[in-house]
């Protein structure tokens, strides 16, 4: 089931423009480079999240009202990148995790679960997104649903071929809006893994 692409696309092309160098983004620290994928450790974040049958159409829309000041202390939320999401896709291997949908803004790094301003719609919630290995891979193109799934499936059998377990379903970050040239888009997969630093 899609995520509602092209109605998200109209509203991404107001927000990001050509950019996204401008954004800020999670930080995280390498702990391998390898073929067809990087490992990276992240901290715990906040994000702002639509989930369940909400996250169709309308979730982009939600979250960008949130950050324009639909919140209980009307406060305007610097945007950061990438935008996270799930998206509805066959899976050849088990793992651990819900197949809920949903969609994510990332929250800039100042905020505490005690500071973030509190969302007036209901359906999005404050939540904190486990930090932890993450396997990730990037690719340029369309943020479809079609170029996602052929790129998961590209990081799911390197995972595979490595003995790397999986914890999560696949993500889509998306970091560019449809306004950007095709070459020039950052995507990527991730995938949170059972990693052993050393």
């Amino acid at each position: 089931m899609a995520i509602g692409i092209r109605s998200t696309i109209l509203v991404m092309a107001l927000l990001f423009g050509t950019q996204a160098m401008a954004y800020e983004e999670p930080t995280y620290e390498i702990a391998l480079v390898t073929d067809g994928y990087e490992v990276r450790r992240y901290q715990d974040r906040l994000a702002a999240q639509v989930s369940g049958s909400s996250a169709t159409n309308s979730a982009f829309r939600k979250l960008f009202k949130y950050i324009s000041g639909a919140n209980t202390a009307s406060q305007k939320v610097a945007m950061t990148v990438p935008v996270a999401q799930s998206v509805s896709i066959e899976m050849t291997v088990p793992v651990v995790t819900s197949s809920e949908l949903y969609m994510q803004f990332f929250l800039p790094a100042s905020f505490t679960p005690e500071t973030a301003p509190v969302p007036t719609d209901p359906d999005i919630k404050i939540v904190n997104v486990e930090g932890g290995y993450y396997a990730v891979l990037e690719y340029s193109g369309r943020s479809t649903n079609a170029n996602f799934d052929k790129q998961q499936r590209i990081l799911v059998n390197s995972l595979e071929r490595d003995g790397v377990t999986q914890k999560s379903t696949p993500i889509m970050a998306t970091y560019n809006g449809p306004l950007t040239l095709s070459f020039m888009r950052r995507n990527e997969v991730m995938v949170m893994i059972d990693w052993r630093s050393e």
